[in-house]
C-alpha cells in the first residue's frame, strides 16, 4: 500500500551495510540520508563513495531517494540572509547536495535546517520571503540539471520563526511556480500548524511530495499520543504514492527498536479501514 522509508541518522556509529540489512530485513524500501552523517561537507564525499553507498543499499533492496537535514552542522550558509553573497553561497551548496543525491540515486531534497532560514534581525518576513526566493531561484539550475526536486518544510515556531505552516509553503510555491519545487509535510512540524494533521494532508495534497512520520513527542510512530489512524487515513484518501518516512529526534530506546516498532504501527495504522 505505502512505501517505507527511515532516515540513516537513527543508526549514527553504525557500520552502512549493517544499517542497510537491518532496515532492509525490517521491511523497509527506502533509506533517506542526512548528509553529515556522510561527512562535513558533501564535497568530502566523492562520486565514487557515493555510487558505492548506492551499491550496498541496492544490493539490500534499498532506495535512497532523499536527502534531507540539508545544512545541518555546516559554517557560513544562510538561505534567508540579506547578504547576496551568503545567498550565492548557500544555493551552490544546495547545488552540490542536488548533485550528491542523484548519485545516490534520489530525486528529492527536504529542506528543513531551521537554523538556516530564519527572519534575520531588523528585518520582515515580507522581507525575508524576498532573500529565500532569490536563494531557491539561484539553486534551480542545478535541480533542472540534475532532476532533483526541493521540497519546503513548515516547520514549529519552537525552531524558526520563518516557513512555520503549511499556506506559507503554498504561498512560497506559488511565487516560485516551477514543478521542481514541492512541500513536504512531517508529523511532529503540523502538530504546531493551524490545523489537525490529517486535515493539512488532504488540503494541500497536490503540493505534497514526500511526508515524515513521527509522534509530536520527537519519538516514533507509536511511541507516544499522536494518533496515527486518522493520518494514514487521510495518505491513502489522497493516493498518497510517495514515501512515509520515519524521522525521530529522540533515539531512545534504541535505533533498532526505533525502526522495528515504529514501521510496525505505520502498517498496522495503515490497514485499518
Amino acid at each position: 500500500m505505502f512505501q517505507y522509508a527511515i532516515c540513516n541518522e537513527t543508526f549514527e556509529g553504525w557500520d552502512w551495510d549493517r544499517v542497510c540489512k537491518l532496515c532492509s530485513g525490517l521491511g523497509y524500501t527506502g533509506l533517506e540520508v542526512a548528509p553529515f552523517t556522510l561527512a562535513p561537507r558533501i564535497e568530502q564525499v566523492d562520486q565514487a563513495t557515493r555510487l558505492n553507498l548506492r551499491r550496498v543499499a541496492e544490493g539490500h533492496g534499498l532506495h535512497l531517494f532523499a536527502l534531507h537535514w540539508l545544512l545541518a552542522k555546516t559554517e557560513g550558509f544562510q538561505a534567508t540572509s540579506p547578504d547576496s553573497k551568503t545567498r550565492s553561497d548557500t544555493a551552490a551548496y544546495l547545488g552540490s547536495l542536488a548533485q550528491a543525491c542523484a548519485d545516490l540515486g534520489g530525486d528529492r531534497m527536504v529542506f528543513g535546517s531551521p537554523l538556516q532560514r530564519k527572519i534575520p534581525e531588523g528585518h520582515t518576513e515580507e522581507q525575508t520571503d524576498q532573500f529565500f526566493l532569490d536563494t531557491l531561484r539561484l539553486v534551480l539550475p542545478h535541480l533542472e540539471k540534475t532532476g532533483v526536486q526541493l521540497l519546503l518544510e513548515p516547520l514549529g515556531p519552537a525552531e524558526t520563526n520563518y516557513l512555520n505552516t503549511a499556506r506559507k509553503g503554498e504561498e512560497l510555491l506559488d511565487a516560485l511556480n516551477h514543478p521542481l519545487f514541492g512541500l513536504h509535510l512531517d508529523v511532529k512540524a503540523m502538530s504546531d500548524d493551524e490545523a489537525p494533521v490529517a486535515d493539512i494532508i488532504r488540503k494541500h495534497a497536490r503540493r505534497m511530495r514526500h511526508f515524515h512520520a513521527n509522534d509530536a513527542n520527537r519519538k516514533a510512530p507509536g511511541m507516544g499520543s499522536t494518533d496515527f489512524l486518522p493520518i494514514m487515513r487521510a495518505l491513502k484518501e489522497i493516493h498518497y504514492q510517495g514515501y512515509v518516512s520515519i524521522e525521530v529526534f529522540d533515539y531512545t530506546p534504541d535505533p533498532e527498536t526505533i525502526a522495528r516498532e515504529g514501521l510496525a504501527h505505520l502498517k498496522t495504522c495503515a490497514q485499518q479501514d
